[in-house]
């Protein structure tokens, strides 16, 4: 691929530069001949045999799209410059190869998974570049940033480096501002045997603690039976899994379900994040070897759907402002909640526009699959990557996007600041707060 003048070639990553410099040809097969034979064998042998290089795939990524259709950022080029060549050679490849491949599938391509409904044969592409993922991550050679996060997660078992004692005082906190709002809000924490156990990502604790306060204040309004832990696993972000570190993708995940089961739980709501709630549900357990997770759970959107369709929300007046919605991939694409995520929305906002394409269909926000997590010096490049994401947001001529992820919504942020859309993103729980009945 050719980077000449492009930003990719100007960027300094020593988690991609320095960590090349420690390897060997030796290490480099091993790890190669591991990740294909021993975790990936069968289908992976499925999807080579299958894909004929139809390039069909192209027209659905948005990197190629806003990259001006360059073939060299198609998914099948993706993949051939990448894995098809590990495979082919043998891991018999130098260190500046794994570094260009790590650069493709950790920058260049968020896992969406849009590109699998165009291609003729139902190839999961993504898949495909995780498995790059995992033996880069392996060899030591992801993006700083990246693996920063994931150390994260194995030294405090949460994203964001935020202590237990942090925590519960950022949770005491916005259950006292939620009670200037509505009276009698709690918080209640460590509560056995109650109906929902409420999971988020550390990033609400970190910089956003106030959705803390307002999903406390939507549970009182509903009556809900809820808590959340005062220990480890409150966090599910995981974003160890995106990295390729999928050792520690199973303990934040093992953890996660384990804090439910002591707290005897009936279900858990997993908020606002796409990510968080695939490896929840879908990534984590299959890798632990569980055939489902121990304790159901829902998305937020399918939570909000069900809260507002049996009356238990009631809305007062709706939001007036022109919005329209981001589609998180892992809940939408991966889940198939693009209506209720459309009845919520019609509910709360008097204006709508919708994208177009959509639910399924719609484009990718270029921050989740751990793309956002590699850092500011990539941030650029992934801004070039999603030129469509912008032209499609424009043209609804809304003021607010919606979007019940918080990957997408710091990916929409950055859109809409480097392209001057003059826009603002808002989460769900942002609104319903601002337009629900609350007690007198």
């Amino acid at each position: 691929m050719k980077l000449i003048d492009s930003p990719e070639s100007k960027v300094v990553d020593p988690g991609l530069d320095e960590t090349i410099k420690k390897l060997t040809p030796e290490k480099i097969k091993r790890v190669v001949d591991h990740v294909l034979t021993k975790e990936n064998a069968g289908r992976l042998q499925m999807y080579i045999d299958t894909c004929v290089h139809c390039g069909l795939c192209a027209e659905a990524c948005h990197t190629y799209l806003s990259r001006d259709k360059d073939p060299n950022f198609s998914p099948v080029a993706k993949v051939k410059n990448t894995l098809w060549e590990l495979v082919k050679q043998k891991g018999d490849v130098s260190p500046e190869f794994i570094r260009q491949a790590a650069r493709i599938a950790f920058t260049e391509c968020g896992a969406c998974r849009r590109c699998s409904m165009y291609c003729p044969f139902g190839i999961d592409i993504a898949y495909l570049i995780m498995i790059v993922r995992r033996i880069c991550s392996l060899l030591g050679v992801v993006p700083q940033y990246l693996q920063d996060t994931t150390n994260s997660h194995a030294a405090t078992s949460n994203q964001m480096w935020v202590h237990q004692d942090e925590w519960i005082d950022t949770l005491q906190w916005q259950e006292e501002e939620a009670g200037f709002e509505i009276p009698g809000v709690r918080i209640p924490l460590e509560k056995e045997g109650a109906d929902v156990m409420y999971s988020v990502i550390a990033p609400e604790p970190k910089i956003l603690a106030q959705l803390l306060g307002n999903m406390a204040m939507i549970m009182k309004v509903a009556g809900i039976d809820w808590t959340m832990p005062a220990t480890d696993g409150w966090d599910n972000s995981n974003m160890a899994m995106y990295s390729g570190d999928f050792e520690i993708m199973g303990r934040v995940e093992r953890l996660h379900w384990e804090t439910a089961a002591r707290l005897k739980v009936k279900k858990i709501v997993m908020g606002e994040c796409g990510h968080a709630f695939r490896g929840a549900v879908y990534d984590g357990p299959k890798w632990l070897g569980w055939k489902f997770p121990p304790i159901p759970m829902v998305h937020a959107i399918e939570f909000y759907y069900d809260l507002i369709k049996s009356g238990r929300i009631k809305i007062k007046e709706k939001y007036k402002e022109p919005v329209t919605i981001q589609d998180p991939c892992n809940t939408v694409r991966g889940r198939g909640l693009g209506d209720k995520l459309r009845y919520v929305v019609n509910e709360l906002c008097e204006d709508f526009t919708d994208v177009s394409p959509n639910q399924e269909h719609n484009y990718c926000c270029m921050a989740g699959g751990g793309t956002i997590n590699c850092g500011p010096p990539w941030k650029k490049s992934r801004m070039i990557s999603n030129r469509v994401k912008a032209e499609q947001l424009a043209a609804t001529g809304a003021k607010i996007v919606i979007t019940p992820c918080h990957n997408c919504h710091s990916g929409i942020e950055d859109i809409i600041g480097y392209y001057n859309l003059g826009m603002h993103v808002k989460f769900i729980n942002e609104i319903l707060v601002e337009t629900m009945e609350r007690p007198e």
